[in-house]
C-alpha cells in the first residue's frame, strides 16, 4: 500500500486526536482509528487492524506514567486479568481472516452499543467496604485505594471469576477488531468488577498495551503491516495519549462516563452501516 506525504500527515493528526480521546478514557486510539482507517481511508481491514494495534500499544506507553504517577491503576488486578486477556488474544489471532468482514463490521457496532449502554448505567452505591475472606478479591488481595479530588477512597473488587471471563472474550475481540480491548474492559471494570471509572480506566489503558504487543507482533509475523502508516499511527498516538493521560487525572469521572458514552454512540452509526455495505 502506498503512503504519500498527505496520507501520513492525515493518518499521524487522527491517531494524535484518537490517542488523546482513547488514553482520557482508558480505551487506547483503536476503537477512534480503525473505522477511520476503514470507512474514510479505504484501508483494507487487516491493514487497519495492525496499524491500529501498534497505536494501542504506542499510546499505553505514553499514558501509563501519568496515570502510575497518579495511583490510578490497581497493579495486582492488572496483571491478574492480563493472563485471561492474552490467552484470548491468541485465539482471535487463530481465528482472523476466517470471519467475513461485514462480520466484523456488525461485530464491532454491537460492542460499541453494548458498552455504550453499559457505561451510561451508573452502579448504584454499595456499603460494603471489605469483602469476605472467601471472595477472591480478598484473597488475591486485589482490594485497594485510589485518590480522587484530593481524598483517598477505597473500593472492593467483586465477582473476579466473571471478570477474567469477560477478559477472555475482550482478548479475543482485541485480535478480531484492534481495538486494544479496553472498551471491554472498562465497562467490564466498572459494572462486573465494581471498580471506579477513573480506576478502570487506568488499569485498562496499562492491560491494553501488554495485551497489543503480543497480537501487533503476530500482524508484523503475517506480514500485513504497512511500516509507513504504523509509523505514522505510532508517533501520532504517543502525541495525543500524553495529553489524553492528563485529562483522566484531572477530568472529573462524571464527564469522563459522558464523553466515553458519546463517543461509543457516535462511532457505531458508520459502522452499524458498513457492516451491510461491506464486501
Amino acid at each position: 500500500m502506498t503512503i504519500d506525504p498527505i496520507t501520513f500527515t492525515l493518518v499521524l493528526a487522527l491517531a494524535a486526536l484518537s490517542g488523546a480521546l482513547g488514553s482520557a478514557v482508558g480505551m487506547a486510539g483503536g476503537v477512534f482509528l480503525v473505522p477511520v482507517l476503514t470507512i474514510v481511508g479505504g484501508v483494507p481491514w487487516e491493514t487497519a487492524v495492525a496499524v491500529s494495534l501498534f497505536s494501542v500499544v504506542a499510546s499505553s506507553s505514553a499514558a501509563a506514567p501519568a496515570a502510575l504517577a497518579a495511583g490510578l491503576p490497581n497493579l495486582r488486578l492488572a496483571v491478574t486479568l492480563e493472563v485471561a486477556t492474552v490467552l484470548g488474544s491468541l485465539g482471535g489471532i487463530a481465528l482472523l481472516g476466517l470471519v467475513h468482514e461485514r462480520i466484523l463490521y456488525g461485530v464491532f457496532a454491537a460492542v460499541l452499543i453494548v458498552s455504550a449502554v453499559q457505561v451510561l448505567k451508573r452502579r448504584h452505591a454499595r456499603t460494603e467496604t471489605a469483602s469476605r475472606g472467601r471472595d477472591w478479591g480478598a484473597r488475591l488481595r486485589l482490594n485497594s485505594t485510589f485518590r480522587d479530588d484530593g481524598d483517598v477512597r477505597s473500593y472492593v473488587v467483586r465477582r473476579v471469576p466473571t471478570g477474567l471471563t469477560v477478559m477472555f472474550g475482550a482478548g479475543t475481540l482485541s485480535a478480531l477488531l484492534g481495538i486494544g480491548s479496553g472498551v471491554l474492559k472498562i465497562p467490564a471494570m466498572d459494572m462486573t468488577l465494581g471498580l471506579p471509572i477513573k480506576v478502570s480506566s487506568a488499569t485498562a489503558n496499562l492491560m491494553i498495551g501488554v495485551t497489543g504487543c503480543g497480537t501487533a507482533l503476530a500482524f508484523l509475523l503475517r506480514g500485513t503491516v504497512t511500516p509507513l502508516l504504523a509509523a505514522s499511527a505510532v508517533l501520532g498516538s504517543v502525541v495525543g495519549s500524553m495529553f489524553g493521560a492528563r485529562l483522566l487525572v484531572r477530568v472529573p469521572a462524571s464527564i469522563l462516563r459522558t464523553a466515553m458514552v458519546v463517543v461509543l454512540a457516535v462511532l457505531a452509526v458508520p459502522m452499524t452501516a458498513f457492516a451491510f455495505v461491506a464486501a
